[in-house]
């Protein structure tokens, strides 16, 4: 039941927040090179070159937080939403009913979910170099 309304919570924050940050992503490709500058540096840009003096600077550095923790759940969101997915089509063909096989399914989704997302970050934030 659990894995269920995930299924449903993931995908409409893939379709509305999602949506949003690939749109603001293809005006900045669109734009021009400083356009798509501006966006990358304010998702991944360094919270060590920010000055704190000030109230802009901490709003800044609170952006930047927001941002990277919206790209993570996305992420989660993305992977918990294909997992989940990929059961429902398993279930679809008529396996996966007993509930021993039903429960382990579901668990499976949270876990795989949880260690994609974690591998995906690891390798974006540099871990495996």
């Amino acid at each position: 039941m659990v894995v269920s309304i995930l299924h449903r919570i993931t995908g409409a924050a893939l379709s509305i927040v999602g949506l949003a940050i690939m749109v603001w992503w293809l005006m900045a490709i669109a734009g021009s090179p400083e356009a798509y500058a501006s966006f990358t540096h304010r998702v991944w840009g360094d919270l060590g070159d920010l000055n704190w003096n000030g109230l802009r600077a901490i709003a800044g550095s609170l952006a930047k937080i927001f941002l990277k923790l919206a790209l993570f759940g996305l992420t989660w969101a993305f992977f918990q939403h294909l997992f989940s997915g990929i059961r429902h089509l398993i279930m679809d063909s008529g396996m996966g009913f007993e509930l021993r096989a039903n429960k382990a399914g579901a668990i499976a989704t949270i876990i795989g979910s949880l260690a994609a997302t974690a591998l995906i970050w690891a390798y974006w934030l540099g871990a495996f170099e």
